[in-house]
This record gives structure tokens, C-alpha cells and sequence, in this order.
């Protein structure tokens, strides 16, 4: 296993030290499980299975945007169960799962704006119907926690005296923009699922990430992070499509994923953002920092230099600032992200260099 992403695991595992008993008995439910994040939840669950107690792992994908090329190789031990299968409109039922005592994580959905941009009605429908027809199905079984993957541009573009953004905060969002469909089926989710929390009385928990990268990102994902990432690597001039002055705070993957599953865990309903609150920097801060990171690693030799999106939306309601609030997290969940973002990058080039580009 790479040496990156074992030592992540170790991380994340025992930064649940005291929620782990939860899963004894359980059975695990994924859909969406070959993005970014289903990578480390699957090698998560893959590695810890038998230390946590669960009975069965079940993860499904329909493979739209690829077969992710470490997939094969991890379904070998046995832990994992992975079939091919829209959310939208495939039958529930034919599924091979024990629906009994389970945890399901639905993150069927098209999380690049480039990649949702080119499928905005399928992007809609997983977060809509496909979240419906699976809180059906689940709705009468002995469900112990259920993870709606929403997200943090539910905010839309908050005005500066909203910045830090609380979950409470109700948001600022175009609703016929080209990111209509991404940030508006997100909303329309949340709200699904407080309903169908409250009429059935479901443990649903609501998740807003707050820009994670890092190992599993894929290298064409068309986010900021890969592209950065992709061109340190090849040694390529990195390129800024915007003007560079919009901010972000970036949360490395382990941190994230320690949060959701702390999220799963809970047992009722919440929502909770995700993310780190600092530093918050701007895009070519990031820039620079991938840069540094690259010479210092590989004898980077590249640029930072800007460009012009040859998309034409690629701009469009873009959000200008982007900071959580994490204080509910921190207080309800003992969520601690630690891993700031010169750590997180030099984490993500040394697993790409020891895992080879993808």
C-alpha cells in the first residue's frame, strides 16, 4: 500500500477511537464509492473491516466518468462487494446486501463543476431521486446512521459578513446559473432528508464539505488541487484560469474523512459543515505553494502563470471567498482537523510520485 495513504488509514482510524464500537454488527452501503473520497472510505473499510466488527460491505458506482485502475486490485481481499449501478434508475432490489443494521453513504453525484456542468440533469437526479428512491428502500429497515453527502456551495456566494459561514446560514445561490444544478440539487437533497428524518424518524446526517483534496483525486478531475497537482508532476507550467484572488480553505482528505464518518456515527439528525477554518488563501497563494512544494520534492522547474478557460461558464457564480464555521462539528463530533494545507500538499505530490501519475 502506498506509504501516503497507509499511514492516512492508520490516522483516521484512530481518530475514531471512541465511536468504533458503533459499527460492531453493522452492514455498510456506499453508492458513488469510485470517486475521490469512496477511495479512502473503500480502503478504510477494506483495511479496518475485521477490527471494526462489520458484517458486510457493499459499494456500488455506474463507472460514468471511469473504472478507477486501484478498484480491481482492492476487491481481491474479499472485504468488498462493488457492482455497477445507477442511483437513478436501477432496481434497489436486485442488489445482493443485508439491509439490517446498516450504514448507508450516498455520494452518487458529480462533485467537478467542469464534469457536472457537461451532465447537469443526471447531476440533479442522483441528488434528488436517486437520494429518494434510496431513503425508500431504507425508510423500514433497522437503519443505524444514513450520510447525505451535501455540499458547501449550498451557500452559493456568501457576502463577506457571512464569511466565516455557520451551517445556519442560509445561503446566496443563483437557481438558473450553470451551477444551478450541482448547488440547488444539494439544497432540494437537504430538505428530502429532513423530511424523511422527521416522518420516519431516520438517524439522516447532512454533510457540507468545504474543498477537500488530496490523494484519490483523480489527475484529470478538472479541480484546482488535481490541476495543480498534475502539473507539478509532469513539470508543466501551472496555470490559473481566474484571476487568482478568489479564497479557499483546502481540508486534506484524512481530516475530511475522519469528520464523516464521525458525521455517520452520530445517530441523529444534524447537519454539519466540514472543512478547516485556515488559513484561508487565495488560488495563486495555492499556487505558489504547490510550486514551492514542487521544488523542493522533485526539482520543480515550472511557472505560475495565467490563462483564460476555454469553457465559457468556467467563471460563472463562481463563489468569491469560501470559510467554514466548524465549531458545531468541533463541539458535538470532537472533530479536530490538524492537517494544514503546506502539510496536506506535500502529502498529495508524495503520493502521486510513489503511486505513479493516473
Amino acid at each position: 500500500m502506498n506509504s501516503i495513504l497507509k499511514e492516512d488509514l492508520e490516522n483516521i482510524f484512530n481518530n475514531i477511537a471512541n465511536e468504533r464500537i458503533k459499527f460492531k454488527g453493522s452492514n455498510i452501503f456506499i453508492t458513488g464509492c469510485c470517486g475521490f473520497l469512496g477511495y479512502y472510505f473503500l480502503h478504510f473499510f477494506n483495511k479496518y473491516k475485521k477490527d471494526l466488527g462489520i458484517n458486510t460491505i457493499v459499494a456500488v458506482d455506474n463507472f460514468q466518468v471511469g473504472r478507477p485502475y486501484w478498484l480491481d486490485e482492492l476487491i481481491k481481499d474479499g472485504n468488498i462487494e462493488v457492482q455497477e449501478f445507477d442511483i437513478i434508475d436501477g432496481d434497489l432490489q436486485k442488489i445482493n446486501r443485508d439491509k439490517s443494521n446498516s450504514f448507508v453513504i450516498h455520494m452518487a453525484s458529480i462533485a467537478s463543476p467542469v464534469f457536472y456542468r457537461k451532465y447537469p440533469i443526471k447531476t440533479i437526479e442522483a441528488n434528488i431521486w436517486g437520494l429518494k428512491r434510496l431513503l425508500d428502500d431504507y425508510k423500514d429497515s433497522t437503519l443505524r446512521g444514513f450520510l447525505f453527502f451535501s455540499s458547501s456551495e449550498v451557500y452559493g456566494d456568501p457576502a463577506p459578513e457571512n464569511i466565516p459561514t455557520p451551517e445556519t446560514y442560509r445561503g446566496n445561490v443563483n437557481t438558473i446559473g450553470p451551477r444551478a444544478c450541482y448547488d440547488e440539487s444539494k439544497r432540494f437533497g437537504e430538505t428530502i432528508c429532513y423530511e424523511y428524518a422527521k416522518e420516519y424518524n431516520l438517524p439522516i446526517v447532512l454533510a457540507r464539505p468545504f474543498n477537500n483534496y488530496g490523494p484519490g483525486m483523480k489527475l484529470n478531475d478538472k479541480r484546482v488541487p488535481a490541476d495543480f497537482a498534475k502539473a507539478v508532476i509532469n513539470n508543466q507550467d501551472i496555470v490559473i484560469l481566474s484571476d487568482g484572488k478568489p479564497t479557499r480553505t483546502f481540508c486534506y482528505v484524512a481530516d475530511a474523512i475522519t469528520g464523516y464518518l464521525k458525521i455517520l456515527l452520530y445517530g441523529k439528525f444534524d447537519v454539519f459543515n466540514i472543512g478547516i477554518e485556515k488559513p484561508e488563501i487565495s488560488i495563486l497563494e495555492l499556487a505558489n505553494i504547490y510550486a514551492q512544494k514542487g521544488k523542493k520534492l522533485f526539482n520543480y522547474t515550472g511557472n505560475v502563470i495565467y490563462k483564460k478557460s476555454e469553457e465559457n461558464h468556467y467563471l460563472t457564480d463562481n463563489p468569491n471567498r469560501r470559510c467554514p464555521i466548524i465549531e458545531r462539528a468541533m463541539s458535538k463530533l470532537n472533530y479536530n482537523p490538524r492537517i494544514y494545507v503546506e502539510e496536506g500538499v506535500e502529502r498529495f505530490l508524495k503520493y502521486i510520485s510513489e503511486e505513479g501519475v493516473k
